[in-house]
């Protein structure tokens, strides 16, 4: 029996909700809460123990939890790690990346469930099978049930595949023999496409999205401008405790009778060393520049509102709803353009 060690958060550990997210590591022996679901669903392997952290605690004490885990795995010595899933939490994500990535170099096999725009997929997913899950627990059985199908491969040393096993691919070419050279593949797979026919390609190309330029401002001595930044300039204290990475919210702030954001704004970003933002947050978010271009009637005014988040580690999905809802305001206050900033 292959031996397995689980690491769920405080919710999915039935310990509590947010008020519990700053829960300290312990080990539990054998399987609980969704790791239960998960052990019943396996062939060959079991869990022997649960670690259980709070989602706060992990990402604000890494150095601690770390230490705390990388203790109980040497004591364990499982053979395959799992976590999660995570679904579409940022927090929860980010923990699973972290513990993902401190056992990566270990002699083990590492399994997480992940929506595929957490923050975190991108941290981890060449170092672990990340089984893709719907974006909320609404879906948890069929996740659970997919990890543990995946698992069983592993515990049997199937050979595996992300489109099979509805794992992400981990961006990995690997080496395949075929009866026919590369020119001859790909003269079919031509011919296939001229004739509306199916085929794969061998290497997929990233999709992205094109979006269509704005139209350029004619007259900007007329036009107001608004300021809005990724790089988590917020006013000191954080009022509105805007995330330092995976961001959950945007926050808005009155600049109306501000020249420069210098000695009442910081950054509270997670990705990037703040001190020269510290000491003048103008250096990310411009505003003493905007400032100076209003006296120099280059622009007709200064939007009073200047909107902020933190870009580093947030969803594609956040990030749209954000400046959909962003725009939204600005068009409704009639904002001629703005200028986003980031780190």
């Amino acid at each position: 029996m292959k031996r397995i060690l689980y690491y769920v958060n405080q919710f999915f550990g039935q310990v509590g909700g947010e008020d519990k997210a700053d829960y300290t590591p312990h080990l539990e022996n054998g399987a609980i809460g969704c790791a239960d679901a998960f052990s019943k669903l396996l062939e060959g392997g079991e869990v022997v123990a649960t670690i259980v952290c709070g989602d706060n605690y992990y990402n604000e004490h890494k150095e601690e939890s770390d230490k705390f885990i990388l203790e109980k795995f040497e004591e364990i010595k499982p053979d395959i790690v799992v976590l999660g899933p995570a679904f579409n939490a940022g927090r929860y994500g980010m923990a699973c990346s972290g513990v993902i990535n401190l056992l990566k170099d270990k002699d083990v096999k590492l399994v997480t469930g992940m929506y595929i725009e957490n923050p975190a997929v991108d941290m981890c997913r060449l170092n672990s099978y990340i089984v893709e899950t719907a974006d909320s627990a609404a879906k948890m059985r069929q996740a659970i049930k997919s990890m543990a199908e995946l698992t069983n491969k592993i515990i049997e040393n199937k050979s595996l595949s992300p489109k099979e096993d509805n794992y992400l691919a981990q961006g990995r070419r690997l080496t395949e023999f075929s009866d026919k050279i590369g020119a001859r593949r790909a003269v079919e797979m031509l011919l296939k496409r001229f004739n509306g026919e199916d085929f794969e390609t061998e290497l997929p190309m990233p999709e992205f999205d094109e979006v269509d330029p704005a139209a350029p401002i004619e007259d900007m001595s007329k036009a107001t401008i608004a300021l809005i930044t990724t790089g988590g300039v917020v006013p000191e204290g954080n009022p509105d405790k805007v995330q330092s990475a995976s961001a959950q919210k945007w926050a808005k702030y009155d600049i109306s009778d501000l020249d420069e954001l210098k000695g009442k704004f910081i950054t509270i970003h997670g990705g990037f060393d703040p001190v020269y933002c510290n000491e003048k947050a103008d250096r990310v978010a411009p505003l003493d520049q905007l400032t100076r271009l209003k006296k120099e009637n280059v622009i007709a005014d200064v939007f009073k509102y200047f909107y902020t988040t933190t870009g580093t580690g947030t969803s594609v999905a956040n990030a749209k709803k954000f400046g959909k809802e962003i725009g939204k305001e600005l068009k409704e206050q009639k904002v001629d353009a703005a200028i986003l900033t980031s780190t």
